[in-house]
């Protein structure tokens, strides 16, 4: 009974900690913690996403050559394709299936496609 009051109290306390920013922002009037949370959930899923890519990148060189001399099965190369893919589409996908555009956009708080993205750059660029 101890040890899962413990827990319980551990969990409150971490809650408190991660949502304090959230609250004292609601708190002040300058957002309402939804979108406080939001915002903080949308950062934390771009920078994941970068630290993906960048592993994913090398894992597809990785199991590109080892396919080529027969080690792997090419379709795990192919699976691991498509998964970065679905990633780089995922922020698109979850404002199109919420219908939220509080996240749509790429500034805080937005993950927007990294596909939207480079093609934005790539106009940029032709000008």
């Amino acid at each position: 009974m101890k040890k899962r009051i413990l827990t319980m109290l551990g969990l409150a306390a971490a809650f408190a900690f991660v949502t304090g920013d959230a609250f004292a922002a609601g708190a002040l009037g300058s957002s309402t913690v939804a979108d406080t949370v939001i915002a903080k959930a949308a950062n934390v899923f771009i920078s994941v996403r970068t630290i993906v890519f960048v592993i994913g990148g090398f894992g597809l060189v990785g199991l590109a050559v080892q396919a080529i001399f027969g080690k792997v099965k090419w379709p795990w190369f192919g699976a691991l394709a498509v998964g970065l893919g679905v990633l780089a589409a995922a922020g698109a996908i979850i404002s199109y299936a919420t219908g939220d555009s509080t996240t749509s956009g790429s500034g805080e708080g937005g993950y927007s496609d990294t596909f939207n993205a480079s093609n934005q750059s790539n106009k940029t660029q032709t000008k």
